[in-house]
């Protein structure tokens, strides 16, 4: 039994707040997309994790889950045979962000909290959000999988130690 007034013990990682930071959606060619879609169109996903510092000094972060999905249709060949570009029928922005606290945690941790752990705390709701709009303008519902986020943390990583190689051999200076 903890005595009252006492603080409660720390947790490592605290969730703060989470919100709908930025969010877009539309159907380019409304309405007659509608009379042309005759199956769910082709969805491309574009996700990233941004992460920001929200006071220098302090372990409080604001991390963004930035997901944009781009439907798109091919139209039917015309008479001559030729293959028509496709056609954009929905385009869908999303920024779902939350505010986390880091306690006690050495600073060569904090990356793979702030770009896995914390995304996948925020991931079900923006899903959510996502097929929601979706359903909402008259697409089927876009219906996210599951996300490998050590994944895209291990590709970031990646990217950035060969862009520092790229940067360290453009100017002569040794690896």
């Amino acid at each position: 039994m903890s005595e009252q007034g006492a603080p409660p013990a720390q947790q490592p990682l605290l969730l703060n707040v989470q919100y709908t930071k930025d969010l877009s959606f539309e159907v380019p060619g409304a309405p007659s997309i509608f009379t042309q879609l005759r199956q769910a169109p082709h969805v491309a996903i574009n996700l990233d994790v941004q992460v920001q510092r929200l006071e220098e000094g302090a372990n409080v972060f604001e991390v963004g889950l930035a997901i944009r999905a781009e439907g798109t249709m091919t139209p039917p060949k015309s008479a001559g045979g030729t293959e028509e570009k496709p056609t954009t029928v929905f385009i869908a922005d999303l920024v779902y962000a939350g505010v986390f606290t880091l306690n006690n945690i050495p600073e060569n941790q904090q990356e793979p909290i702030l770009l896995v752990e914390c995304p996948r705390l925020l991931f079900p709701f923006a899903r959510n959000i996502l097929a929601d709009v979706t359903r909402d303008g008259g697409i089927p519902p876009v219906m996210l999988g599951p996300i490998d986020f050590v994944g895209l943390w291990q590709q970031r990583r990646t990217a950035a130690i060969a862009a520092a190689s790229a940067e360290n051999a453009a100017s002569g200076a040794p690896n």
